[in-house]
């Protein structure tokens, strides 16, 4: 009297098969030919492509002239804070995707979106050519908004854990 399934010692619960979600995600077969070194610049310079043709896309989509705000970079570097914001909480308070995921969002795209060269040389711009409003301006309302939308996306991914 076979029924199919395999046999149970008396109190087991019968075994079910597990599903691929159960187990966790698939590994890249690319990436997973790689050493661990070579995968994370792998995924590093994906998302550093990713980055910077974004952030080429808004600067150039965003000019300003002398003594104009930097709109493009003010709005890149307030993309990155938030991004980094949701990420790193997100990171830290559920389990990533993938042992990459920090690497290409965070290091990869973020850090070549976001431009604190170009955030300093805007400033020392403005300084040099006698804009000191802006000069002083500049820096302090792109802190003091990169703080605020940084820990926006930190409350953003701490809401976004309960779906």
């Amino acid at each position: 009297m076979s029924s199919g399934r395999s046999p149970t010692l008396a109190g087991d619960a019968p075994r079910t098969a597990t599903t691929r979600s159960q187990r966790g995600p698939r590994p890249d077969p690319l990436l997973s030919r790689l050493t661990v070194g070579q995968a994370r610049v792998a995924v590093i310079l994906a998302g550093g492509a990713i980055g910077t043709l974004c952030r080429a896309g808004v600067a150039e989509a965003l000019p300003h002239g002398s003594g104009e705000w930097p709109w493009a970079t003010f709005i890149v570097n307030l993309a990155g804070a938030f991004v980094l914001g949701w990420l790193v909480t997100r990171l830290a308070e559920r389990t990533a995707p993938t042992r990459h995921w920090r690497f290409f969002a965070g290091t990869g795209f973020c850090g070549a979106l976001t431009t604190f060269s170009t955030f300093q040389l805007e400033t020392f711009t403005f300084a040099r050519d006698g804009d000191v409003a802006l000069a002083i301006a500049y820096p302090v309302v792109s802190i003091v908004c990169g703080v605020a939308v940084a820990a926006a996306g930190v409350l953003a991914a701490r809401w976004g854990r309960y779906w």
